[in-house]
């Protein structure tokens, strides 16, 4: 079994299916669309996120035929974090007129990418530059096409300094880039589209025409087939045991597409001309008006195919989603593959899948419920922090100062109706903030996140009455001294583990609200605290270079893990986003001249943010130094 608290090494897809193959384990991978509105993206990205948390392998997306979506494709893509959004920044100018296909998981969601590229529209100049591109961010997977024609076209049509096939693509990486791309290419079970006359489907020579051709581009270099969609589970078989037959030896991964619809299935199995088994028109006819019952045959169908599949010794599989969470996952739970109970934590945080970051295991508490904005600012970094977090002022870490405020999101709409509630004194303000911690709120200026974390539901109660005496809390951990590290709340770094956790605060408060703390902590020495206002005063009663980890986790035959930190240089840097968010996440959501707006700059200016930390995490009692206060 895999020990997925180790780094990654393996960033290549194929590595990835060859190491579970030896461990007979079997791997998932989801595929998603671009939507046609933002709110869709907006969605897409919160719906990726929750699927990502089941492990897949790896995810991609395709772009709409012939560069269609080429502005959503910059769109989405500008929402990357990590090296998407770095990637952006330096060759933004190509990225509307080539007709690339790339995946948006890589790094807001932090999993495999795998990079669609299409000879659609590409010059062989630009096919190099966004190689060298990606190649320079760190990822390593392509899906090599040759593209389907653009909207208007029948057929594909060969661009003047472009190339014909997907072939020509796979020969021209392998030439240019060596081995350091994994590439994959795309197998049709059934022959290609273009293969299929009519209801006679292909003639066995054009059929064996196909299969040639797929050998020819595994000789060229492919490392990893991923087939069109199909229904007839023997026709897939057959299909493998061909290849197999003619020397095709790589992994073939089966594409799975759920019928959640009867008809988007009759619309994409005519134009992909896939042969539909008799017996599932038998039962698709009488149930075709039924949305819930077409559902819910299609997660039977997709689980009894793939049942068949693991059987016969495959062990991969990849789902078409179509955008759709619901009946992939339940396919996937049908299987036994994915338990809603028991989704692991490698870290305490999510770690990008970009290859430059595989080995970093320590980060600064500050960002933990701000995740992305944390890869955003690190973007650039020569050295990511790995065993210990050191010095941050160390220059091969790079610069922690540059941020932007991500665009809007569909959750914003959730802001706007939690927190565009007038607040006319600063108890108001208290009571937005209590109501976040007892959970009648399900967003937060201050969190990326949706909701609480489950680790913070076991101090909510204690975070409410400090809220009630104005301290506005926007994170925090309660002390772990040993738990298992297959704990449902607090446990991350796979099993056989114990993990630790010193209590952890961290609030805004008023100038008058922190003398108070200062003086109540002066009596308890296990306390240690950073205090700064947005002009930069600071109250301390540590030293500037004093890094205090705050989380670490045991495991059977490695090194202790310190994955989460409070480190006074970074602090100061986080000090300005977090009293940003006060009127750009908070007060921006009412009108110019709106007490309440004004009320909460007023807040901005004159309190400070602390970061509190209680060392004895074994008799712990860090909110004793709110008591009487």
């Amino acid at each position: 079994m895999e020990d997925w608290a180790r780094p990654k090494e393996k960033m290549k897809v194929v590595e990835k299916i060859r190491a579970a193959e030896v461990e007979d384990m079997p791997l998932f991978s989801f595929e998603y669309f671009p939507p046609r509105t933002d709110e869709g993206v907006e969605n897409l990205f919160e719906r990726m996120e929750r699927m990502v948390s089941y492990g897949p392998s790896f995810c991609d997306i395709t772009w709409g035929a012939g560069g269609s979506t080429a502005d959503l494709t910059l769109d989405i893509s500008n929402r990357m974090q990590n090296m998407i959004l770095d990637l952006l920044r330096r060759s933004i100018r190509i990225w509307s007129s080539i007709w690339i296909w790339i995946s948006l998981a890589s790094s807001q969601v932090c999993v495999e990418t795998m990079m669609h590229l299409t000879c659609t529209n590409m010059p062989v100049e630009k096919i190099d530059h966004a190689l060298d591109t990606i190649k320079a961010n760190g990822i390593q997977n392509v899906l090599a096409l040759r593209g389907d024609p653009p909207h208007g076209q029948d057929k594909f049509v060969q661009v003047a300094g472009g190339f014909a096939c997907a072939l020509d693509l796979v020969q021209h990486i392998r030439a240019k880039y060596g081995d350091y791309f994994g590439i994959t290419v795309a197998g049709y079970p059934e022959a290609h589209p273009d293969m299929i006359q009519g209801e006679e489907g292909v003639s066995l020579e054009g059929y064996n025409n196909d299969l040639t051709y797929l050998k020819r581009k595994v000789d060229a270099g492919a490392d990893l087939i991923v087939t069109q969609l199909f229904y007839d589970t023997d026709i897939f078989l057959k299909f493998v045991n061909d290849c197999r037959q003619i020397g095709i030896t790589c992994p073939i991964v089966p594409g799975i597409m759920p019928i959640n619809n009867y008809k988007g299935f009759v619309r994409m199995t005519g134009f992909c001309k896939t042969k539909i088994p008799d017996e599932v028109k038998a039962a698709l006819e009488p149930i075709k008006d039924n949305e819930e019952a077409v559902k819910a045959y299609g997660i039977h169908l997709g689980t009894e195919m793939c049942r068949k599949i693991l059987a016969n010794g495959i062990k991969t599989l990849h789902l078409y989603t179509l955008n759709m969470e619901k009946s992939a996952l339940a396919i996937l739970m049908n299987l036994g593959l994915i338990d809603e109970s028991k989704i692991p934590r490698s870290l305490p945080w999510r770690r990008p899948t970009n290859v430059f970051r595989v080995k970093e295991d320590v980060r600064p508490i500050f960002w933990a419920n701000r995740p992305k904005s944390y890869i955003s600012r690190t973007l650039g970094w020569d050295q990511y922090p790995r065993g210990r977090w050191g010095d941050s002022q160390n220059p091969s870490y790079g610069a922690l100062s540059d941020y932007q405020f991500m665009r809007p999101r569909s959750r914003d709409k959730k802001l706007q109706e939690e927190w565009a509630v007038p607040v006319n004194s600063i108890e108001d303000v208290q009571e937005r903030f209590m109501n976040y911690c007892l959970g009648k709120l399900k967003s937060s200026p201050w969190s990326e996140l949706d909701g609480l974390q489950p680790e913070t539901k076991i101090i909510d109660e204690k975070l409410v009455q400090i809220n009630l005496k104005g301290f506005l809390t926007i994170n925090s951990q309660p002390a772990v001294n040993g738990e298992h590290s297959d704990s449902p709340s607090v446990g991350w770094g796979g099993p056989g583990g114990y993990v630790y956790q010193k209590a952890y605060l961290e609030f805004f408060c008023s100038p008058e609200k922190l003398n108070a703390l200062v003086e109540k902590c002066k009596a308890l020495p296990s306390l240690t605290f950073i205090a700064v206002n947005k002009d930069g005063q600071c109250v301390s009663n540590i030293g500037p270079n004093d890094v205090n980890a705050v989380t670490w986790g045991v495991f059977p035959g490695r090194e202790i893990i310190q994955p989460t930190v409070v480190d006074p240089a970074s602090f100061i840097v986080w000090k300005d986003e977090a009293f940003a968010i006060w009127t750009r996440g908070w007060a921006n959501l009412f009108p110019e001249g709106d007490p309440s707006r004004a009320l909460l700059e007023q807040v901005e200016s004159k309190y400070y943010l602390v970061s509190l930390v209680d060392n004895d995490y074994i008799h712990s009692d860090l909110f004793a130094a709110f008591e009487d206060i």
